[in-house]
């Protein structure tokens, strides 16, 4: 594929002898934009994961992996980390109370939790800091403490810090949980922005109004595997959604925003 993002072929992931992820093939193009839908608990999260260099595949030598990320075999985490941001619940539980927005944004330079000590930011730093936050409208909360943000305010605030070293796609995990009704409209269309800005989007979700406009290509995964991949408008569907949930669901779109129900 040419400008090829992401490539795996029979990628598992095990843990205490179950696979989590089973023996998945997926292809990402550097321009493609994605959304990985499933239940809580199917392995989109470990997905994820296996992208940003958290965990690794298993090795079988009767059943052969391959997996390249930017068409790299092999990558330094720290660059690779550089070139995908990541947004997820779980990061923003691991940052104290009481670091201030600007240092969670100015921690994406470093890969790290916070600013410590020995770690400088320079002038244009600084500065790449005050635009990433402006950007996201939070320029007036860079010497607030997160622990009294909201929790779109902290959303946007992780966002700044996953583009602020310009990474050609960002991996939302499940960016939207939590957010009013209201607050997901925005964030759906900051993300159409961002893609039209040029940034690639792999979004990670169970919830079908999540998904962006500009999110044209579907991933579903049940039980760690790959059942269905292809066009939004083509996977959307009663059949499919009941499929991949294992209950009988009514699909239905509105200005190219999907919301499903149970009936």
């Amino acid at each position: 594929m040419q400008d090829e993002a992401l490539h795996l072929k029979n990628v598992s992931v095990v843990r205490d002898g179950k696979r989590i992820v089973d023996r998945a093939d997926m292809d990402v193009a550097a321009d493609e934009n994605v959304a990985i839908i499933g239940l809580n608990g199917s392995g989109k999260t470990t997905l994820l994961k296996l992208l940003r260099g958290d965990v690794y595949p298993y090795y079988n030598s009767e059943e052969p992996y391959e997996m390249t990320i930017f068409g790299e075999k092999r990558w330094n985490i720290f660059e690779l980390r550089n070139r995908m941001g990541v947004v997820s619940m779980d990061l923003q539980d691991r940052f104290a109370p009481a670091t201030k927005v600007f240092e969670v944004i100015g921690s994406g330079f470093f890969g790290s939790l916070d600013v410590f000590r020995g770690m400088v930011l320079t002038d244009d730093m600084k500065e790449l800091i005050r635009l990433r936050a402006a950007e996201m409208g939070i320029e007036d909360l860079l010497q607030r403490s997160i622990e009294g943000l909201s929790l779109g305010e902290m959303r946007r605030t992780l966002i700044a810090r996953a583009l602020i070293t310009n990474p050609k796609m960002l991996i939302l995990d499940e960016p939207m949980t939590g957010l009013d009704i209201v607050m997901k409209s925005k964030f759906r269309r900051m993300f159409d922005i961002l893609v039209d800005s040029g940034v690639s989007i792999i979004m990670i979700t169970h919830e079908l109004t999540d998904i962006p406009l500009k999110v044209e290509r579907v991933v579903m995964i049940k039980d760690g595997r790959i059942i269905a991949d292809g066009k939004k408008d083509e996977l959307l569907t009663d059949e499919k959604v009941s499929e991949l949930y294992g209950e009988n669901i009514k699909v239905e779109c509105t200005n190219g925003i999907y919301r499903m129900y149970m009936v």
